[in-house]
């Protein structure tokens, strides 16, 4: 659990509100009763940061994850009585973070050991939401063993995919805590989240300098990357694409310097209804006509403006998905 924890308070330290996210938890190891620390869930042995706190928003919890509304989540078909906070409002300029974790296997990942997802299911479900234009561009990213297998059905574009293992090869945990008896979080995600500490919201670091610092030495494993169904450089595409919610603002030049307004340039009523060859009089407000007559309808030759467009960054976190962090293969 410690892996989709980690992600979501990396991509919540980066800028991305709890409404662009969608944590979905097994929850099973915050309570469990060989956790000797109730209520917390730490990813590593020293216990610095306890990572369940009171600051998450678990949107789907328990038996509440399963394959059915995870696809639904992706895909929008949900019941109108889903309320909008367990659902990914999102649209063609959102950029998504879709990450899983979990015990996995060659094209498969398991929900709680009850069932699986494969990697048609996947597939499928992101061409809906090519087709619905319910993204942009899509970051998978997926924690499991044989976790490269995970991507290789996809055939939507604008993916970028990555996995921290190679067809029959297990992904393998980073370190144990000898006080609660299990490994708290796994080496590829560990990895990742220790890179992600060094980025802040105006980061220039790019997706290719993430993926360079993927090492087998480090994580034991082979970790992948998909970039053929991207259409950007990935050199040329930020982490905070998709990790950060930061604001972009553009300033638009004046077309002409700004020139006081004359009473001559002011239009009255009468004016407008003339310009804009309106049959029906103009209403007014209620007052009098003095009053009307000292206060400007609108100017008809509107002065230029420095203008500021400012807009959500595509670096939206749709979605952001985790399940049992421990697995043996």
């Amino acid at each position: 659990m410690a892996n989709a924890l980690g992600m979501y308070r990396t991509v919540k330290r980066l800028g991305i509100p709890d409404s662009n996210i969608i944590l979905m938890l097994a929850d099973d190891a915050s309570c469990n009763s060989r956790n000797k620390f109730p209520g917390s869930v730490y990813a590593n042995p020293g216990r610095f940061l306890d990572l369940y706190g009171d600051n998450i928003e678990v949107d789907y919890r328990g038996y509440e994850v399963t394959v059915e509304n995870f696809i639904r989540v992706l895909t929008g078909r949900m019941d109108p009585s889903v309320p909008r906070s367990k659902r990914l409002l999102s649209d063609e300029r959102s950029n998504i973070f879709v990450y899983m974790t979990g015990h996995g296997g060659n094209e498969f990942l398991k929900f709680q050991d009850n069932e699986e997802i494969s990697a048609f299911d996947i597939a499928d479900a992101f061409e809906q939401m090519y087709q619905k234009k319910r993204y942009n561009e899509i970051l998978f990213m997926i924690d499991t063993c044989q976790a490269n297998t995970m991507y290789s059905k996809l055939y939507s574009p604008n993916i970028l995919a990555t996995g921290s293992s190679e067809f029959g090869e297990n992904s393998y945990s980073y370190a144990n805590d000898n006080d609660i008896g299990v490994a708290v979080i796994d080496s590829f995600t560990h990895y990742i989240l220790e890179f992600m500490e060094k980025i802040n919201k105006t980061s220039q670091v790019s997706m290719q300098d993430l993926f360079n610092t993927m090492d087998f030495s480090k994580i034991n494993s082979h970790p992948g990357v998909r970039s053929d169904l991207f259409n950007r450089p990935l050199d040329k595409t930020l982490i905070t694409d998709f990790f950060g919610g930061v604001a972009q603002v553009e300033i638009v030049p004046p077309l002409d310097h700004i020139s006081p307004i004359h009473d001559s340039e002011i239009a009255t009523a009468d004016d407008v209804q003339e310009a804009l060859h309106v049959d029906q009089p103009v209403r007014s407000p209620a007052v009098s006509n003095t009053k009307l007559e000292k206060q400007p309808f609108f100017s008809l030759a509107l002065p230029a403006w420095n203008t500021a467009r400012a807009w959500v960054s595509v670096g939206i976190v749709g979605i952001l998905v985790g399940w049992v962090t421990t697995k043996t293969g």
